[in-house]
């Protein structure tokens, strides 16, 4: 194979890769906006902010070692005796009330272990991977929400190139009409009048398909918009048989406990107990054990020395100006404030339910009525174009039945993309991915 075929046969690959990714299903759209939208990328930053409270909180459970170190020159009496102590050069025959000028390099290593601190490290952790989980809830809420508008859109970019094609016929039709308006003027079966009748609702009917054309074009930069992409004029090409939208189904439970946002406050409810708890520590002894290692260099005493100590602390605050208690009453009230955030988030959520199956209904009631109305309207101005054509009609009677017809299709378009609408706006509601999954 020569050069020159073998970079052809690339480029028709890659010229048909890029035609083939430009087509979009319900499955390709949802995971490109999962993978780019921002809103997502937060949410996932949110779960990896809160993991790192919980690595904060476990750290409790694990030794705390601090080193420190200082170099000093002094002539003070009390720091000549400790320097001489330190660095083993301790004599009788020292001048302690003018030892003169001392130096000393002091290393101290110390490590400390909390044996007890009033539940307060376990009610921290307890707290924080609850709120860890909130937020896993919270990505969730994100991700559902994210692939409901995924799927709104498409269905909204396909109402919008329906009804784009609805009046498309429709200025055909008036176009024929026309046609053999003027034909008939021509030979003198029909008024000047009746022609620019005719003329006139053509052109309004252009100007409704223009209108229809940038509600289209503008639907179609949502639905980029909504993936996360960057702005471009390149177009949208939607799946023509795409079985996730000819399969959407109805839920028919009610139970809506499994929705991420009332899971998520769940959990935080669960954190705020646990802060009560921690608050509640503060009235409890703190203990802890330590041990300590410490190295001293004098250059004045050309001498150096080093120690080790260890033992037990227990410190318990007797009185520190309400502190403690003003943080107990602080958290409880944050806990009250939670229960009633969950009680209210819970009632809203039942009532957005119930408004979901409310709207279900009515568009599939709206639908079956508007599809009984378009075949009416399409018998009727079939009629009325053969007597329209013999002569036996009128322009203004025509121009009333095709004007019924372009409304009665552009209403059965609307009412088929609201009822798909309303499915999955009920499913979103109910807590369930917004098409069925295989």
């Amino acid at each position: 194979m020569t050069l020159l075929r073998i970079f052809t046969v690339l480029a028709v690959a890659g010229g048909a890769a890029a035609s083939r990714a430009e087509v979009w299903t319900v499955d390709a759209a949802v995971n490109t906006a999962l993978r780019q939208n921002p809103d997502v990328q937060s949410a996932r930053h949110r779960i990896e902010a809160a993991s790192a409270m919980v690595k904060q909180a476990d750290s409790a459970w694990l030794p705390q070692v601090f080193v420190t170190g200082s170099y000093t020159q002094s002539n003070s009496a009390m720091n000549g005796l400790t320097a001489a102590l330190n660095q083993r050069n301790f004599s009788f025959d020292l001048n302690f009330n003018r030892p003169g000028w001392v130096d000393d390099l002091n290393l101290t290593g110390t490590a400390v272990y909390n044996l007890y601190n009033g539940g307060q490290p376990t009610a921290r952790r307890a707290a924080a991977r609850a709120g860890t989980r909130a937020a896993e809830q919270d990505l969730l809420a994100v991700q559902q929400q994210l692939a409901t508008e995924v799927v709104k859109v498409m269905l909204t970019l396909h109402k919008a190139r329906e009804g784009v094609a609805a009046l498309e016929a429709g200025v055909k039709v008036y176009d024929a009409s026309v046609a053999n308006a003027r034909l008939r003027f021509e030979a003198g079966q029909m008024l000047k009048a009746d022609v620019l009748s005719l003329e006139v609702q053509a052109a309004r009917t252009r100007e409704q398909l223009f209108s229809a054309r940038q509600g289209a074009a503008l639907a179609a930069r949502t639905f980029t918009f909504v993936l996360g992409g960057d702005p471009t004029s390149e177009p949208v090409e939607l799946a023509p048989n795409d079985p996730a939208l000819s399969g959407l189904i109805a839920p028919d439970v009610s139970d809506f406990s499994q929705r991420p946002e009332l899971l998520g406050l769940q959990e935080r409810l669960r954190a705020a107990e646990a802060l009560v708890d921690a608050a509640r520590g503060g009235h409890r002894p703190n203990v802890n054990a330590y041990v300590s290692a410490q190295y001293d260099q004098g250059w004045q005493y050309a001498r150096h020395g080093d120690s080790l100590q260890g033992g037990v602390s227990v410190e318990l605050s007797v009185f520190d100006g309400g502190r403690t208690n003003a943080k107990i009453r602080q958290a409880t009230a944050e806990l009250a404030q939670m229960k009633a955030v969950l009680r209210k988030t819970s009632l809203g959520i039942g009532l957005e339910v119930e408004q979901a199956r409310l709207a279900l209904a009515t568009a599939r009631e709206r639908a079956t009525v508007t599809a009984g109305a378009v075949a009416q309207a399409e018998e009727s101005a079939a009629l009325s174009r053969a007597r329209f054509e013999k002569g036996a009609l009128l322009a203004v009677e025509l121009i009333g039945a095709e004007s019924r017809l372009i409304e009665m299709r552009l209403g059965q378009t609307l009412a088929a993309a609201d009822e798909r609408i309303a499915v999955i706006e009920l499913r979103r509601a109910l807590g369930l991915p917004p098409t069925a999954q295989p």
